[in-house]
């Protein structure tokens, strides 16, 4: 029976919309989250950017020393055969090329350089470069797909899986679906072409997790897997695009979805850590009715309300607060505190490791990991978390190249 899969693109959707940021080492932290979600995959990088090339070795070895657990790293770049071979040259080895399909971005996009007959062939070359020269897993993308012809789309998709793709990327670039036109293309797309279709879904009109949940439904109806895009807190290009627990639980929680199978191992618990830790890098308050990890979700003030959560919590929530990782306490110091960072000396270092339990080693490996932490500081212009610290204590080589830019 067909399944749904997880990419979370919050690594390069997001950091790659307008006013957002991300450092090299908080992106390194998002996919050690995602892994300990049990997500299937993270698009964690851009390739072909010079600058990406530490961060990407960096995660790349992080990724074979089990640090991720089983969370598949996958770049992105055009679907051009230059690009293709910049990206196999960094080590990436799980990659998908995008290219635009829509008459509107034919026309308008390309201007007269590329044809329907030219995307195609663009694709294939770059998509069959790819598969006969070592990447493991291939996504093919179709930009502005929701805007395509039925018909042309289909017979990109047929190309696509001809040159070697696995799975084809159903993009709906502005978010121009509704559930019911992108569950029948979706559908009829699973049953034409019997390729795994992944859901890749904009917020524009505010449906975002809608559609993606309703294309899903029509890739698995029509008989294959399904691959659902997210961002976690649902950041990512002008209005944003699926976010990950919202999506999460419409499918663990949503009236008849119980029958779509969620292949990922999935540990929610994780959930609150990982949407907090996103909003503090992006500096991106999480909305007070979020889905999940809001702080009104398990809130009741109205007196029925309140009297019928006080009786029963399941009269008015639909899941458990526990399951997503909340519940404990926060404790935040009000006296005398001690940090380390970009301008930290070695007492306050010490004091602060020895707070969080961490045992560091002899005084000139100490000395490195401090100026690992001081640049991590400097990089990120935020005091860093203890999760952050631990890493870099624990893996200081990595964080090293992670942290090293060569311009």
């Amino acid at each position: 029976m067909p399944k749904i899969y997880f990419i979370d693109v919050t690594n390069r959707d997001a950091v790659q919309a307008s006013r957002i940021i991300m450092a090299k080492l908080q992106k390194t932290m998002l996919n050690f989250y995602l892994g300990e979600m049990g997500l299937h995959q993270s698009e964690f990088s851009f390739p072909t950017v010079r600058h990406e090339r530490n961060y990407i070795q960096g995660n790349l070895e992080l990724k074979e020393q089990g640090i991720f657990g089983d969370l598949v790293l996958e770049g992105w770049c055009r679907a051009i055969v230059g690009d293709v071979k910049d990206s196999l040259a960094s080590g990436v080895r799980d990659l998908n090329i995008s290219i635009s399909t829509s008459d509107q971005m034919i026309l308008h996009k390309f201007r007269g350089k590329l044809d329907r007959e030219k995307v195609i062939h663009e694709m294939v070359e770059a998509a069959s470069y790819a598969r006969s020269n070592g990447v493991n897993t291939l996504g093919v993308n179709a930009e502005d797909a929701s805007r395509t012809d039925m018909a042309y789309l289909i017979e990109f998709a047929q190309a696509a899986k001809e040159a070697g793709a696995d799975r084809i990327r159903y993009c709906d670039t502005l978010g121009y679906d509704t559930p019911m036109s992108i569950y029948e293309r979706t559908k009829a797309l699973a049953e034409k072409v019997k390729i795994p279709i992944e859901l890749h879904c904009h917020n524009d009109l505010g449906m975002a997790v809608a559609n993606a949940i309703a294309g899903a439904k029509g890739a698995l109806d029509g008989g294959v897997d399904s691959y659902i895009n997210t961002s976690v807190n649902g950041v990512g290009e002008r209005a944003g695009q699926t976010d990950l627990v919202s999506c999460i639980l419409a499918l663990k929680f949503g009236r008849d979805m119980q029958e779509c199978e969620i292949a990922d191992p999935l540990n929610l618990t994780v959930a609150d850590k990982l949407a907090k830790y996103v909003s503090y890098a992006f500096g991106i308050p999480i909305p007070i009715n979020q889905p999940g990890v809001g702080f009104n979700i398990f809130a009741h003030e109205a007196g029925i309300h309140a009297d019928g959560a006080l009786k029963d919590r399941r009269n008015y929530e639909l899941f458990e607060y526990e399951s997503l990782g909340r519940g404990e306490d926060e404790r935040i110091p009000t006296g005398r505190m001690i940090t380390t960072g970009e301008f930290g000396g070695i007492a306050g270092f010490r004091h602060v490791y020895e707070e969080i339990g961490v045992s560091l080693p002899d005084d000139d490996s100490t000395k490195h990991i401090l100026e690992l932490v001081q640049f991590a500081s400097a990089h990120t212009q935020l005091p860093l978390t203890d999760d952050e610290l631990c890493f870099i204590a624990s893996h200081p080589e990595e964080a090293s190249k992670i942290l090293t830019l060569n311009p």
